[in-house]
């Protein structure tokens, strides 16, 4: 974590930043502070963030979180499969008022499986949800992330082809520092009544 005065100043201004966004300080900010220091978070930060919020922005919450959390997939990342996929979860619901077909958890269990298999999981998963339009989306971000040079040919590919470049720093990120997951991370977490109807939906699902 964090150690410097420095560290932890760059730390406190991009956690707040995060937190105005999403609600809460992501445990992963610290670490991309230590990993490639101070001055480097924040220029990180800067070149990216901007560019995310515009993508989302673009193209909504449930398609960027299902593009998130398909690059987090390919790369075995828990800790940013369970926030983008918690995101997924919470703009399905918001948009369609039910539940997503893949569960949380098994969404999260995809994590170390093959890109075959964790394409075939998801489109099912939207086929049966009903978001068969998505499908094509799934395939263009897990086609860009399995390459090695991800090489955009029009204006949205440029946009995915950020989102892996992007996922593949936080996504070693966390890895390297083994960091357990925490909430979701889009804006929809501040939607409090949201996040209490969908842990009582599936609360129900269970019983």
């Amino acid at each position: 974590m964090a150690s410097s005065a420095v560290d932890r100043v760059a730390t406190a201004v991009l956690e707040w930043n995060v937190r105005r966004l999403w609600g809460f300080p992501p445990r992963l900010v610290g670490e991309i502070v230590t990993d490639l220091g101070p001055y480097g978070a924040v220029a990180w930060f800067g070149r990216n963030i901007p560019r995310y919020r515009r993508t989302f922005d673009a193209f909504g919450a449930l398609r960027t979180h299902l593009m998130c959390l398909a690059i987090s997939l390919v790369n075995n990342c828990p800790y940013c499969v369970h926030g983008d996929g918690l995101g997924l979860q919470l703009a399905y619901l918001r948009n369609h008022g039910k539940l997503f077909p893949l569960c949380e958890n098994s969404v999260n269990a995809l994590c170390g499986q093959s890109p075959a298999l964790i394409r075939h999981r998801l489109a099912v998963a939207l086929q049966r949800s009903g978001l068969h339009g998505e499908v094509p989306w799934l395939d263009r971000a897990m086609t860009l992330a399995v390459t090695e040079t991800p090489i955009a040919t029009d204006p949205d590919e440029v946009r995915i082809a950020h989102l892996v470049r992007m996922y593949r720093t936080l996504n070693r990120i966390a890895n390297t520092n083994d960091t357990e997951p925490d909430q979701a991370h889009s804006p929809l977490n501040k939607d409090h009544w949201l996040k209490m109807r969908y842990k009582g939906l599936r609360a129900a699902e269970r019983a």
